[in-house]
């Protein structure tokens, strides 16, 4: 069976995750690799054989996306191009984690596309959702990358085809320790506006990763660094806390590791303002911007030792082997008797 397996490259959750969904793929047939985006800072450890533009949503410095740098760096006609050239009729099945060029092109040429993403989770009815309605975030979520059949991971199932996170196994194998500092993952946030804060509280050590500098710098007790995986993965494994974005697969690994969390939902960003209410609704502490109105919250956050106890089985491979049921049933049956 020939497989395409089509990642997001925005973020770093979803090409994270990839890394353990994909030598599950592999099992059921030859698996070629799409990437599509410009914002991931983590390289996979097998070969990708489309690299794509793809439609990327760009940070800011000032805690959201950044509307204006998204404009200017989407490339409509090179995307349209892509996603009619894009050969989805010649692999038996496609998986899509929320990438908008084989999605589309599947949908182009009517052919099924399988979603197994965060996002197919975030839509699903019983999940948590903010006080705020946003129709555009909605409609974002639905058409961005949208799917003939959807496979989700949340924080816990919200229903049918929903499953606990995916915990990549350079994550799983760790083994935690406490050496007393906080991992800071603040995205869409200039390390300017995240030393003048974060220094505010003296008594902490923070370890933060940025997006925004290639030098490594310190400044009182806040540490800089350029963001790298195997660092970033040590820091938050050895850390008595995580403060970071309310994404999905950095929240997750945070609380499987056992440490400390508050999160941080990227203002104007449905998914992490949803992923903030799951979180919330777990006991995940939530402050909506890094700002002086939050120093009480976070200054309770660091002095208190209270941390959400969750259970994220290693599933990865039984997902997989339901979606090649359920979609590829004769392919299935072949590799179990191989």
């Amino acid at each position: 069976m020939k497989i395409l397996f089509a990642i997001q490259g925005t973020g770093n959750g979803h090409l994270s995750r990839a890394r353990d969904v994909y030598p599950e793929l592999c099992k059921y047939g030859e698996v070629d690799v799409l990437v599509s985006g410009i914002q991931a800072d983590v390289k996979v450890p097998f070969p990708v054989k489309y690299k794509y533009y793809g439609m990327s949503f760009i940070f800011g410095k000032r805690g959201g996306v950044s509307i204006l740098k998204t404009a200017q760096k989407l490339k409509l006609f090179k995307l349209i191009k892509d996603i009619r050239n894009l050969p989805v009729e010649d692999y038996d099945l496609v998986v899509n984690d929320f990438e908008p060029v084989s999605a589309w092109a599947c949908k182009l040429k009517r052919k099924p596309c399988i979603g197994l993403s965060h996002q197919a989770a975030v839509l699903a009815p019983n999940a948590p959702k903010p006080e705020k309605s946003d129709l555009k975030g909605v409609l974002i979520l639905k058409y961005y990358a949208p799917v003939t059949a959807a496979y989700g991971f949340h924080f816990r199932s919200f229903g049918e085809n929903l499953f606990t996170p995916i915990i990549r196994k350079e994550v799983r194998d760790m083994t935690p320790t406490d050496e007393g500092h906080y991992t800071v993952y603040l995205p869409a946030y200039d390390d300017e506006k995240l030393v003048q804060h974060l220094s505010a509280f003296s008594k902490a050590e923070w370890q933060v990763f940025s997006k925004h500098n290639k030098e490594p710098f310190s400044f009182k007790n806040v540490h800089i660094q350029p963001i790298e995986n195997t660092a970033f993965i040590k820091s938050m494994a050895t850390s008595t806390g995580v403060l970071c974005g309310a994404g999905f697969e950095g929240p997750a690994e945070a609380l499987f590791l056992g440490k400390k969390l508050m999160v941080i939902p990227m203002q104007a960003q449905y998914e992490q303002q949803c992923n903030a209410a799951a979180a919330e609704q777990m006991g995940v502490p939530v402050i909506k911007f890094l700002g002086r109105k939050y120093y009480g919250k976070i200054k309770w956050w660091l002095m208190n030792d209270e941390r959400v106890k969750v259970d994220f089985p290693d599933n990865t491979a039984t997902v997989v082997a339901q979606l090649i049921a359920e979609h590829a049933p004769k392919y299935q049956v072949q590799q179990s008797l191989t």
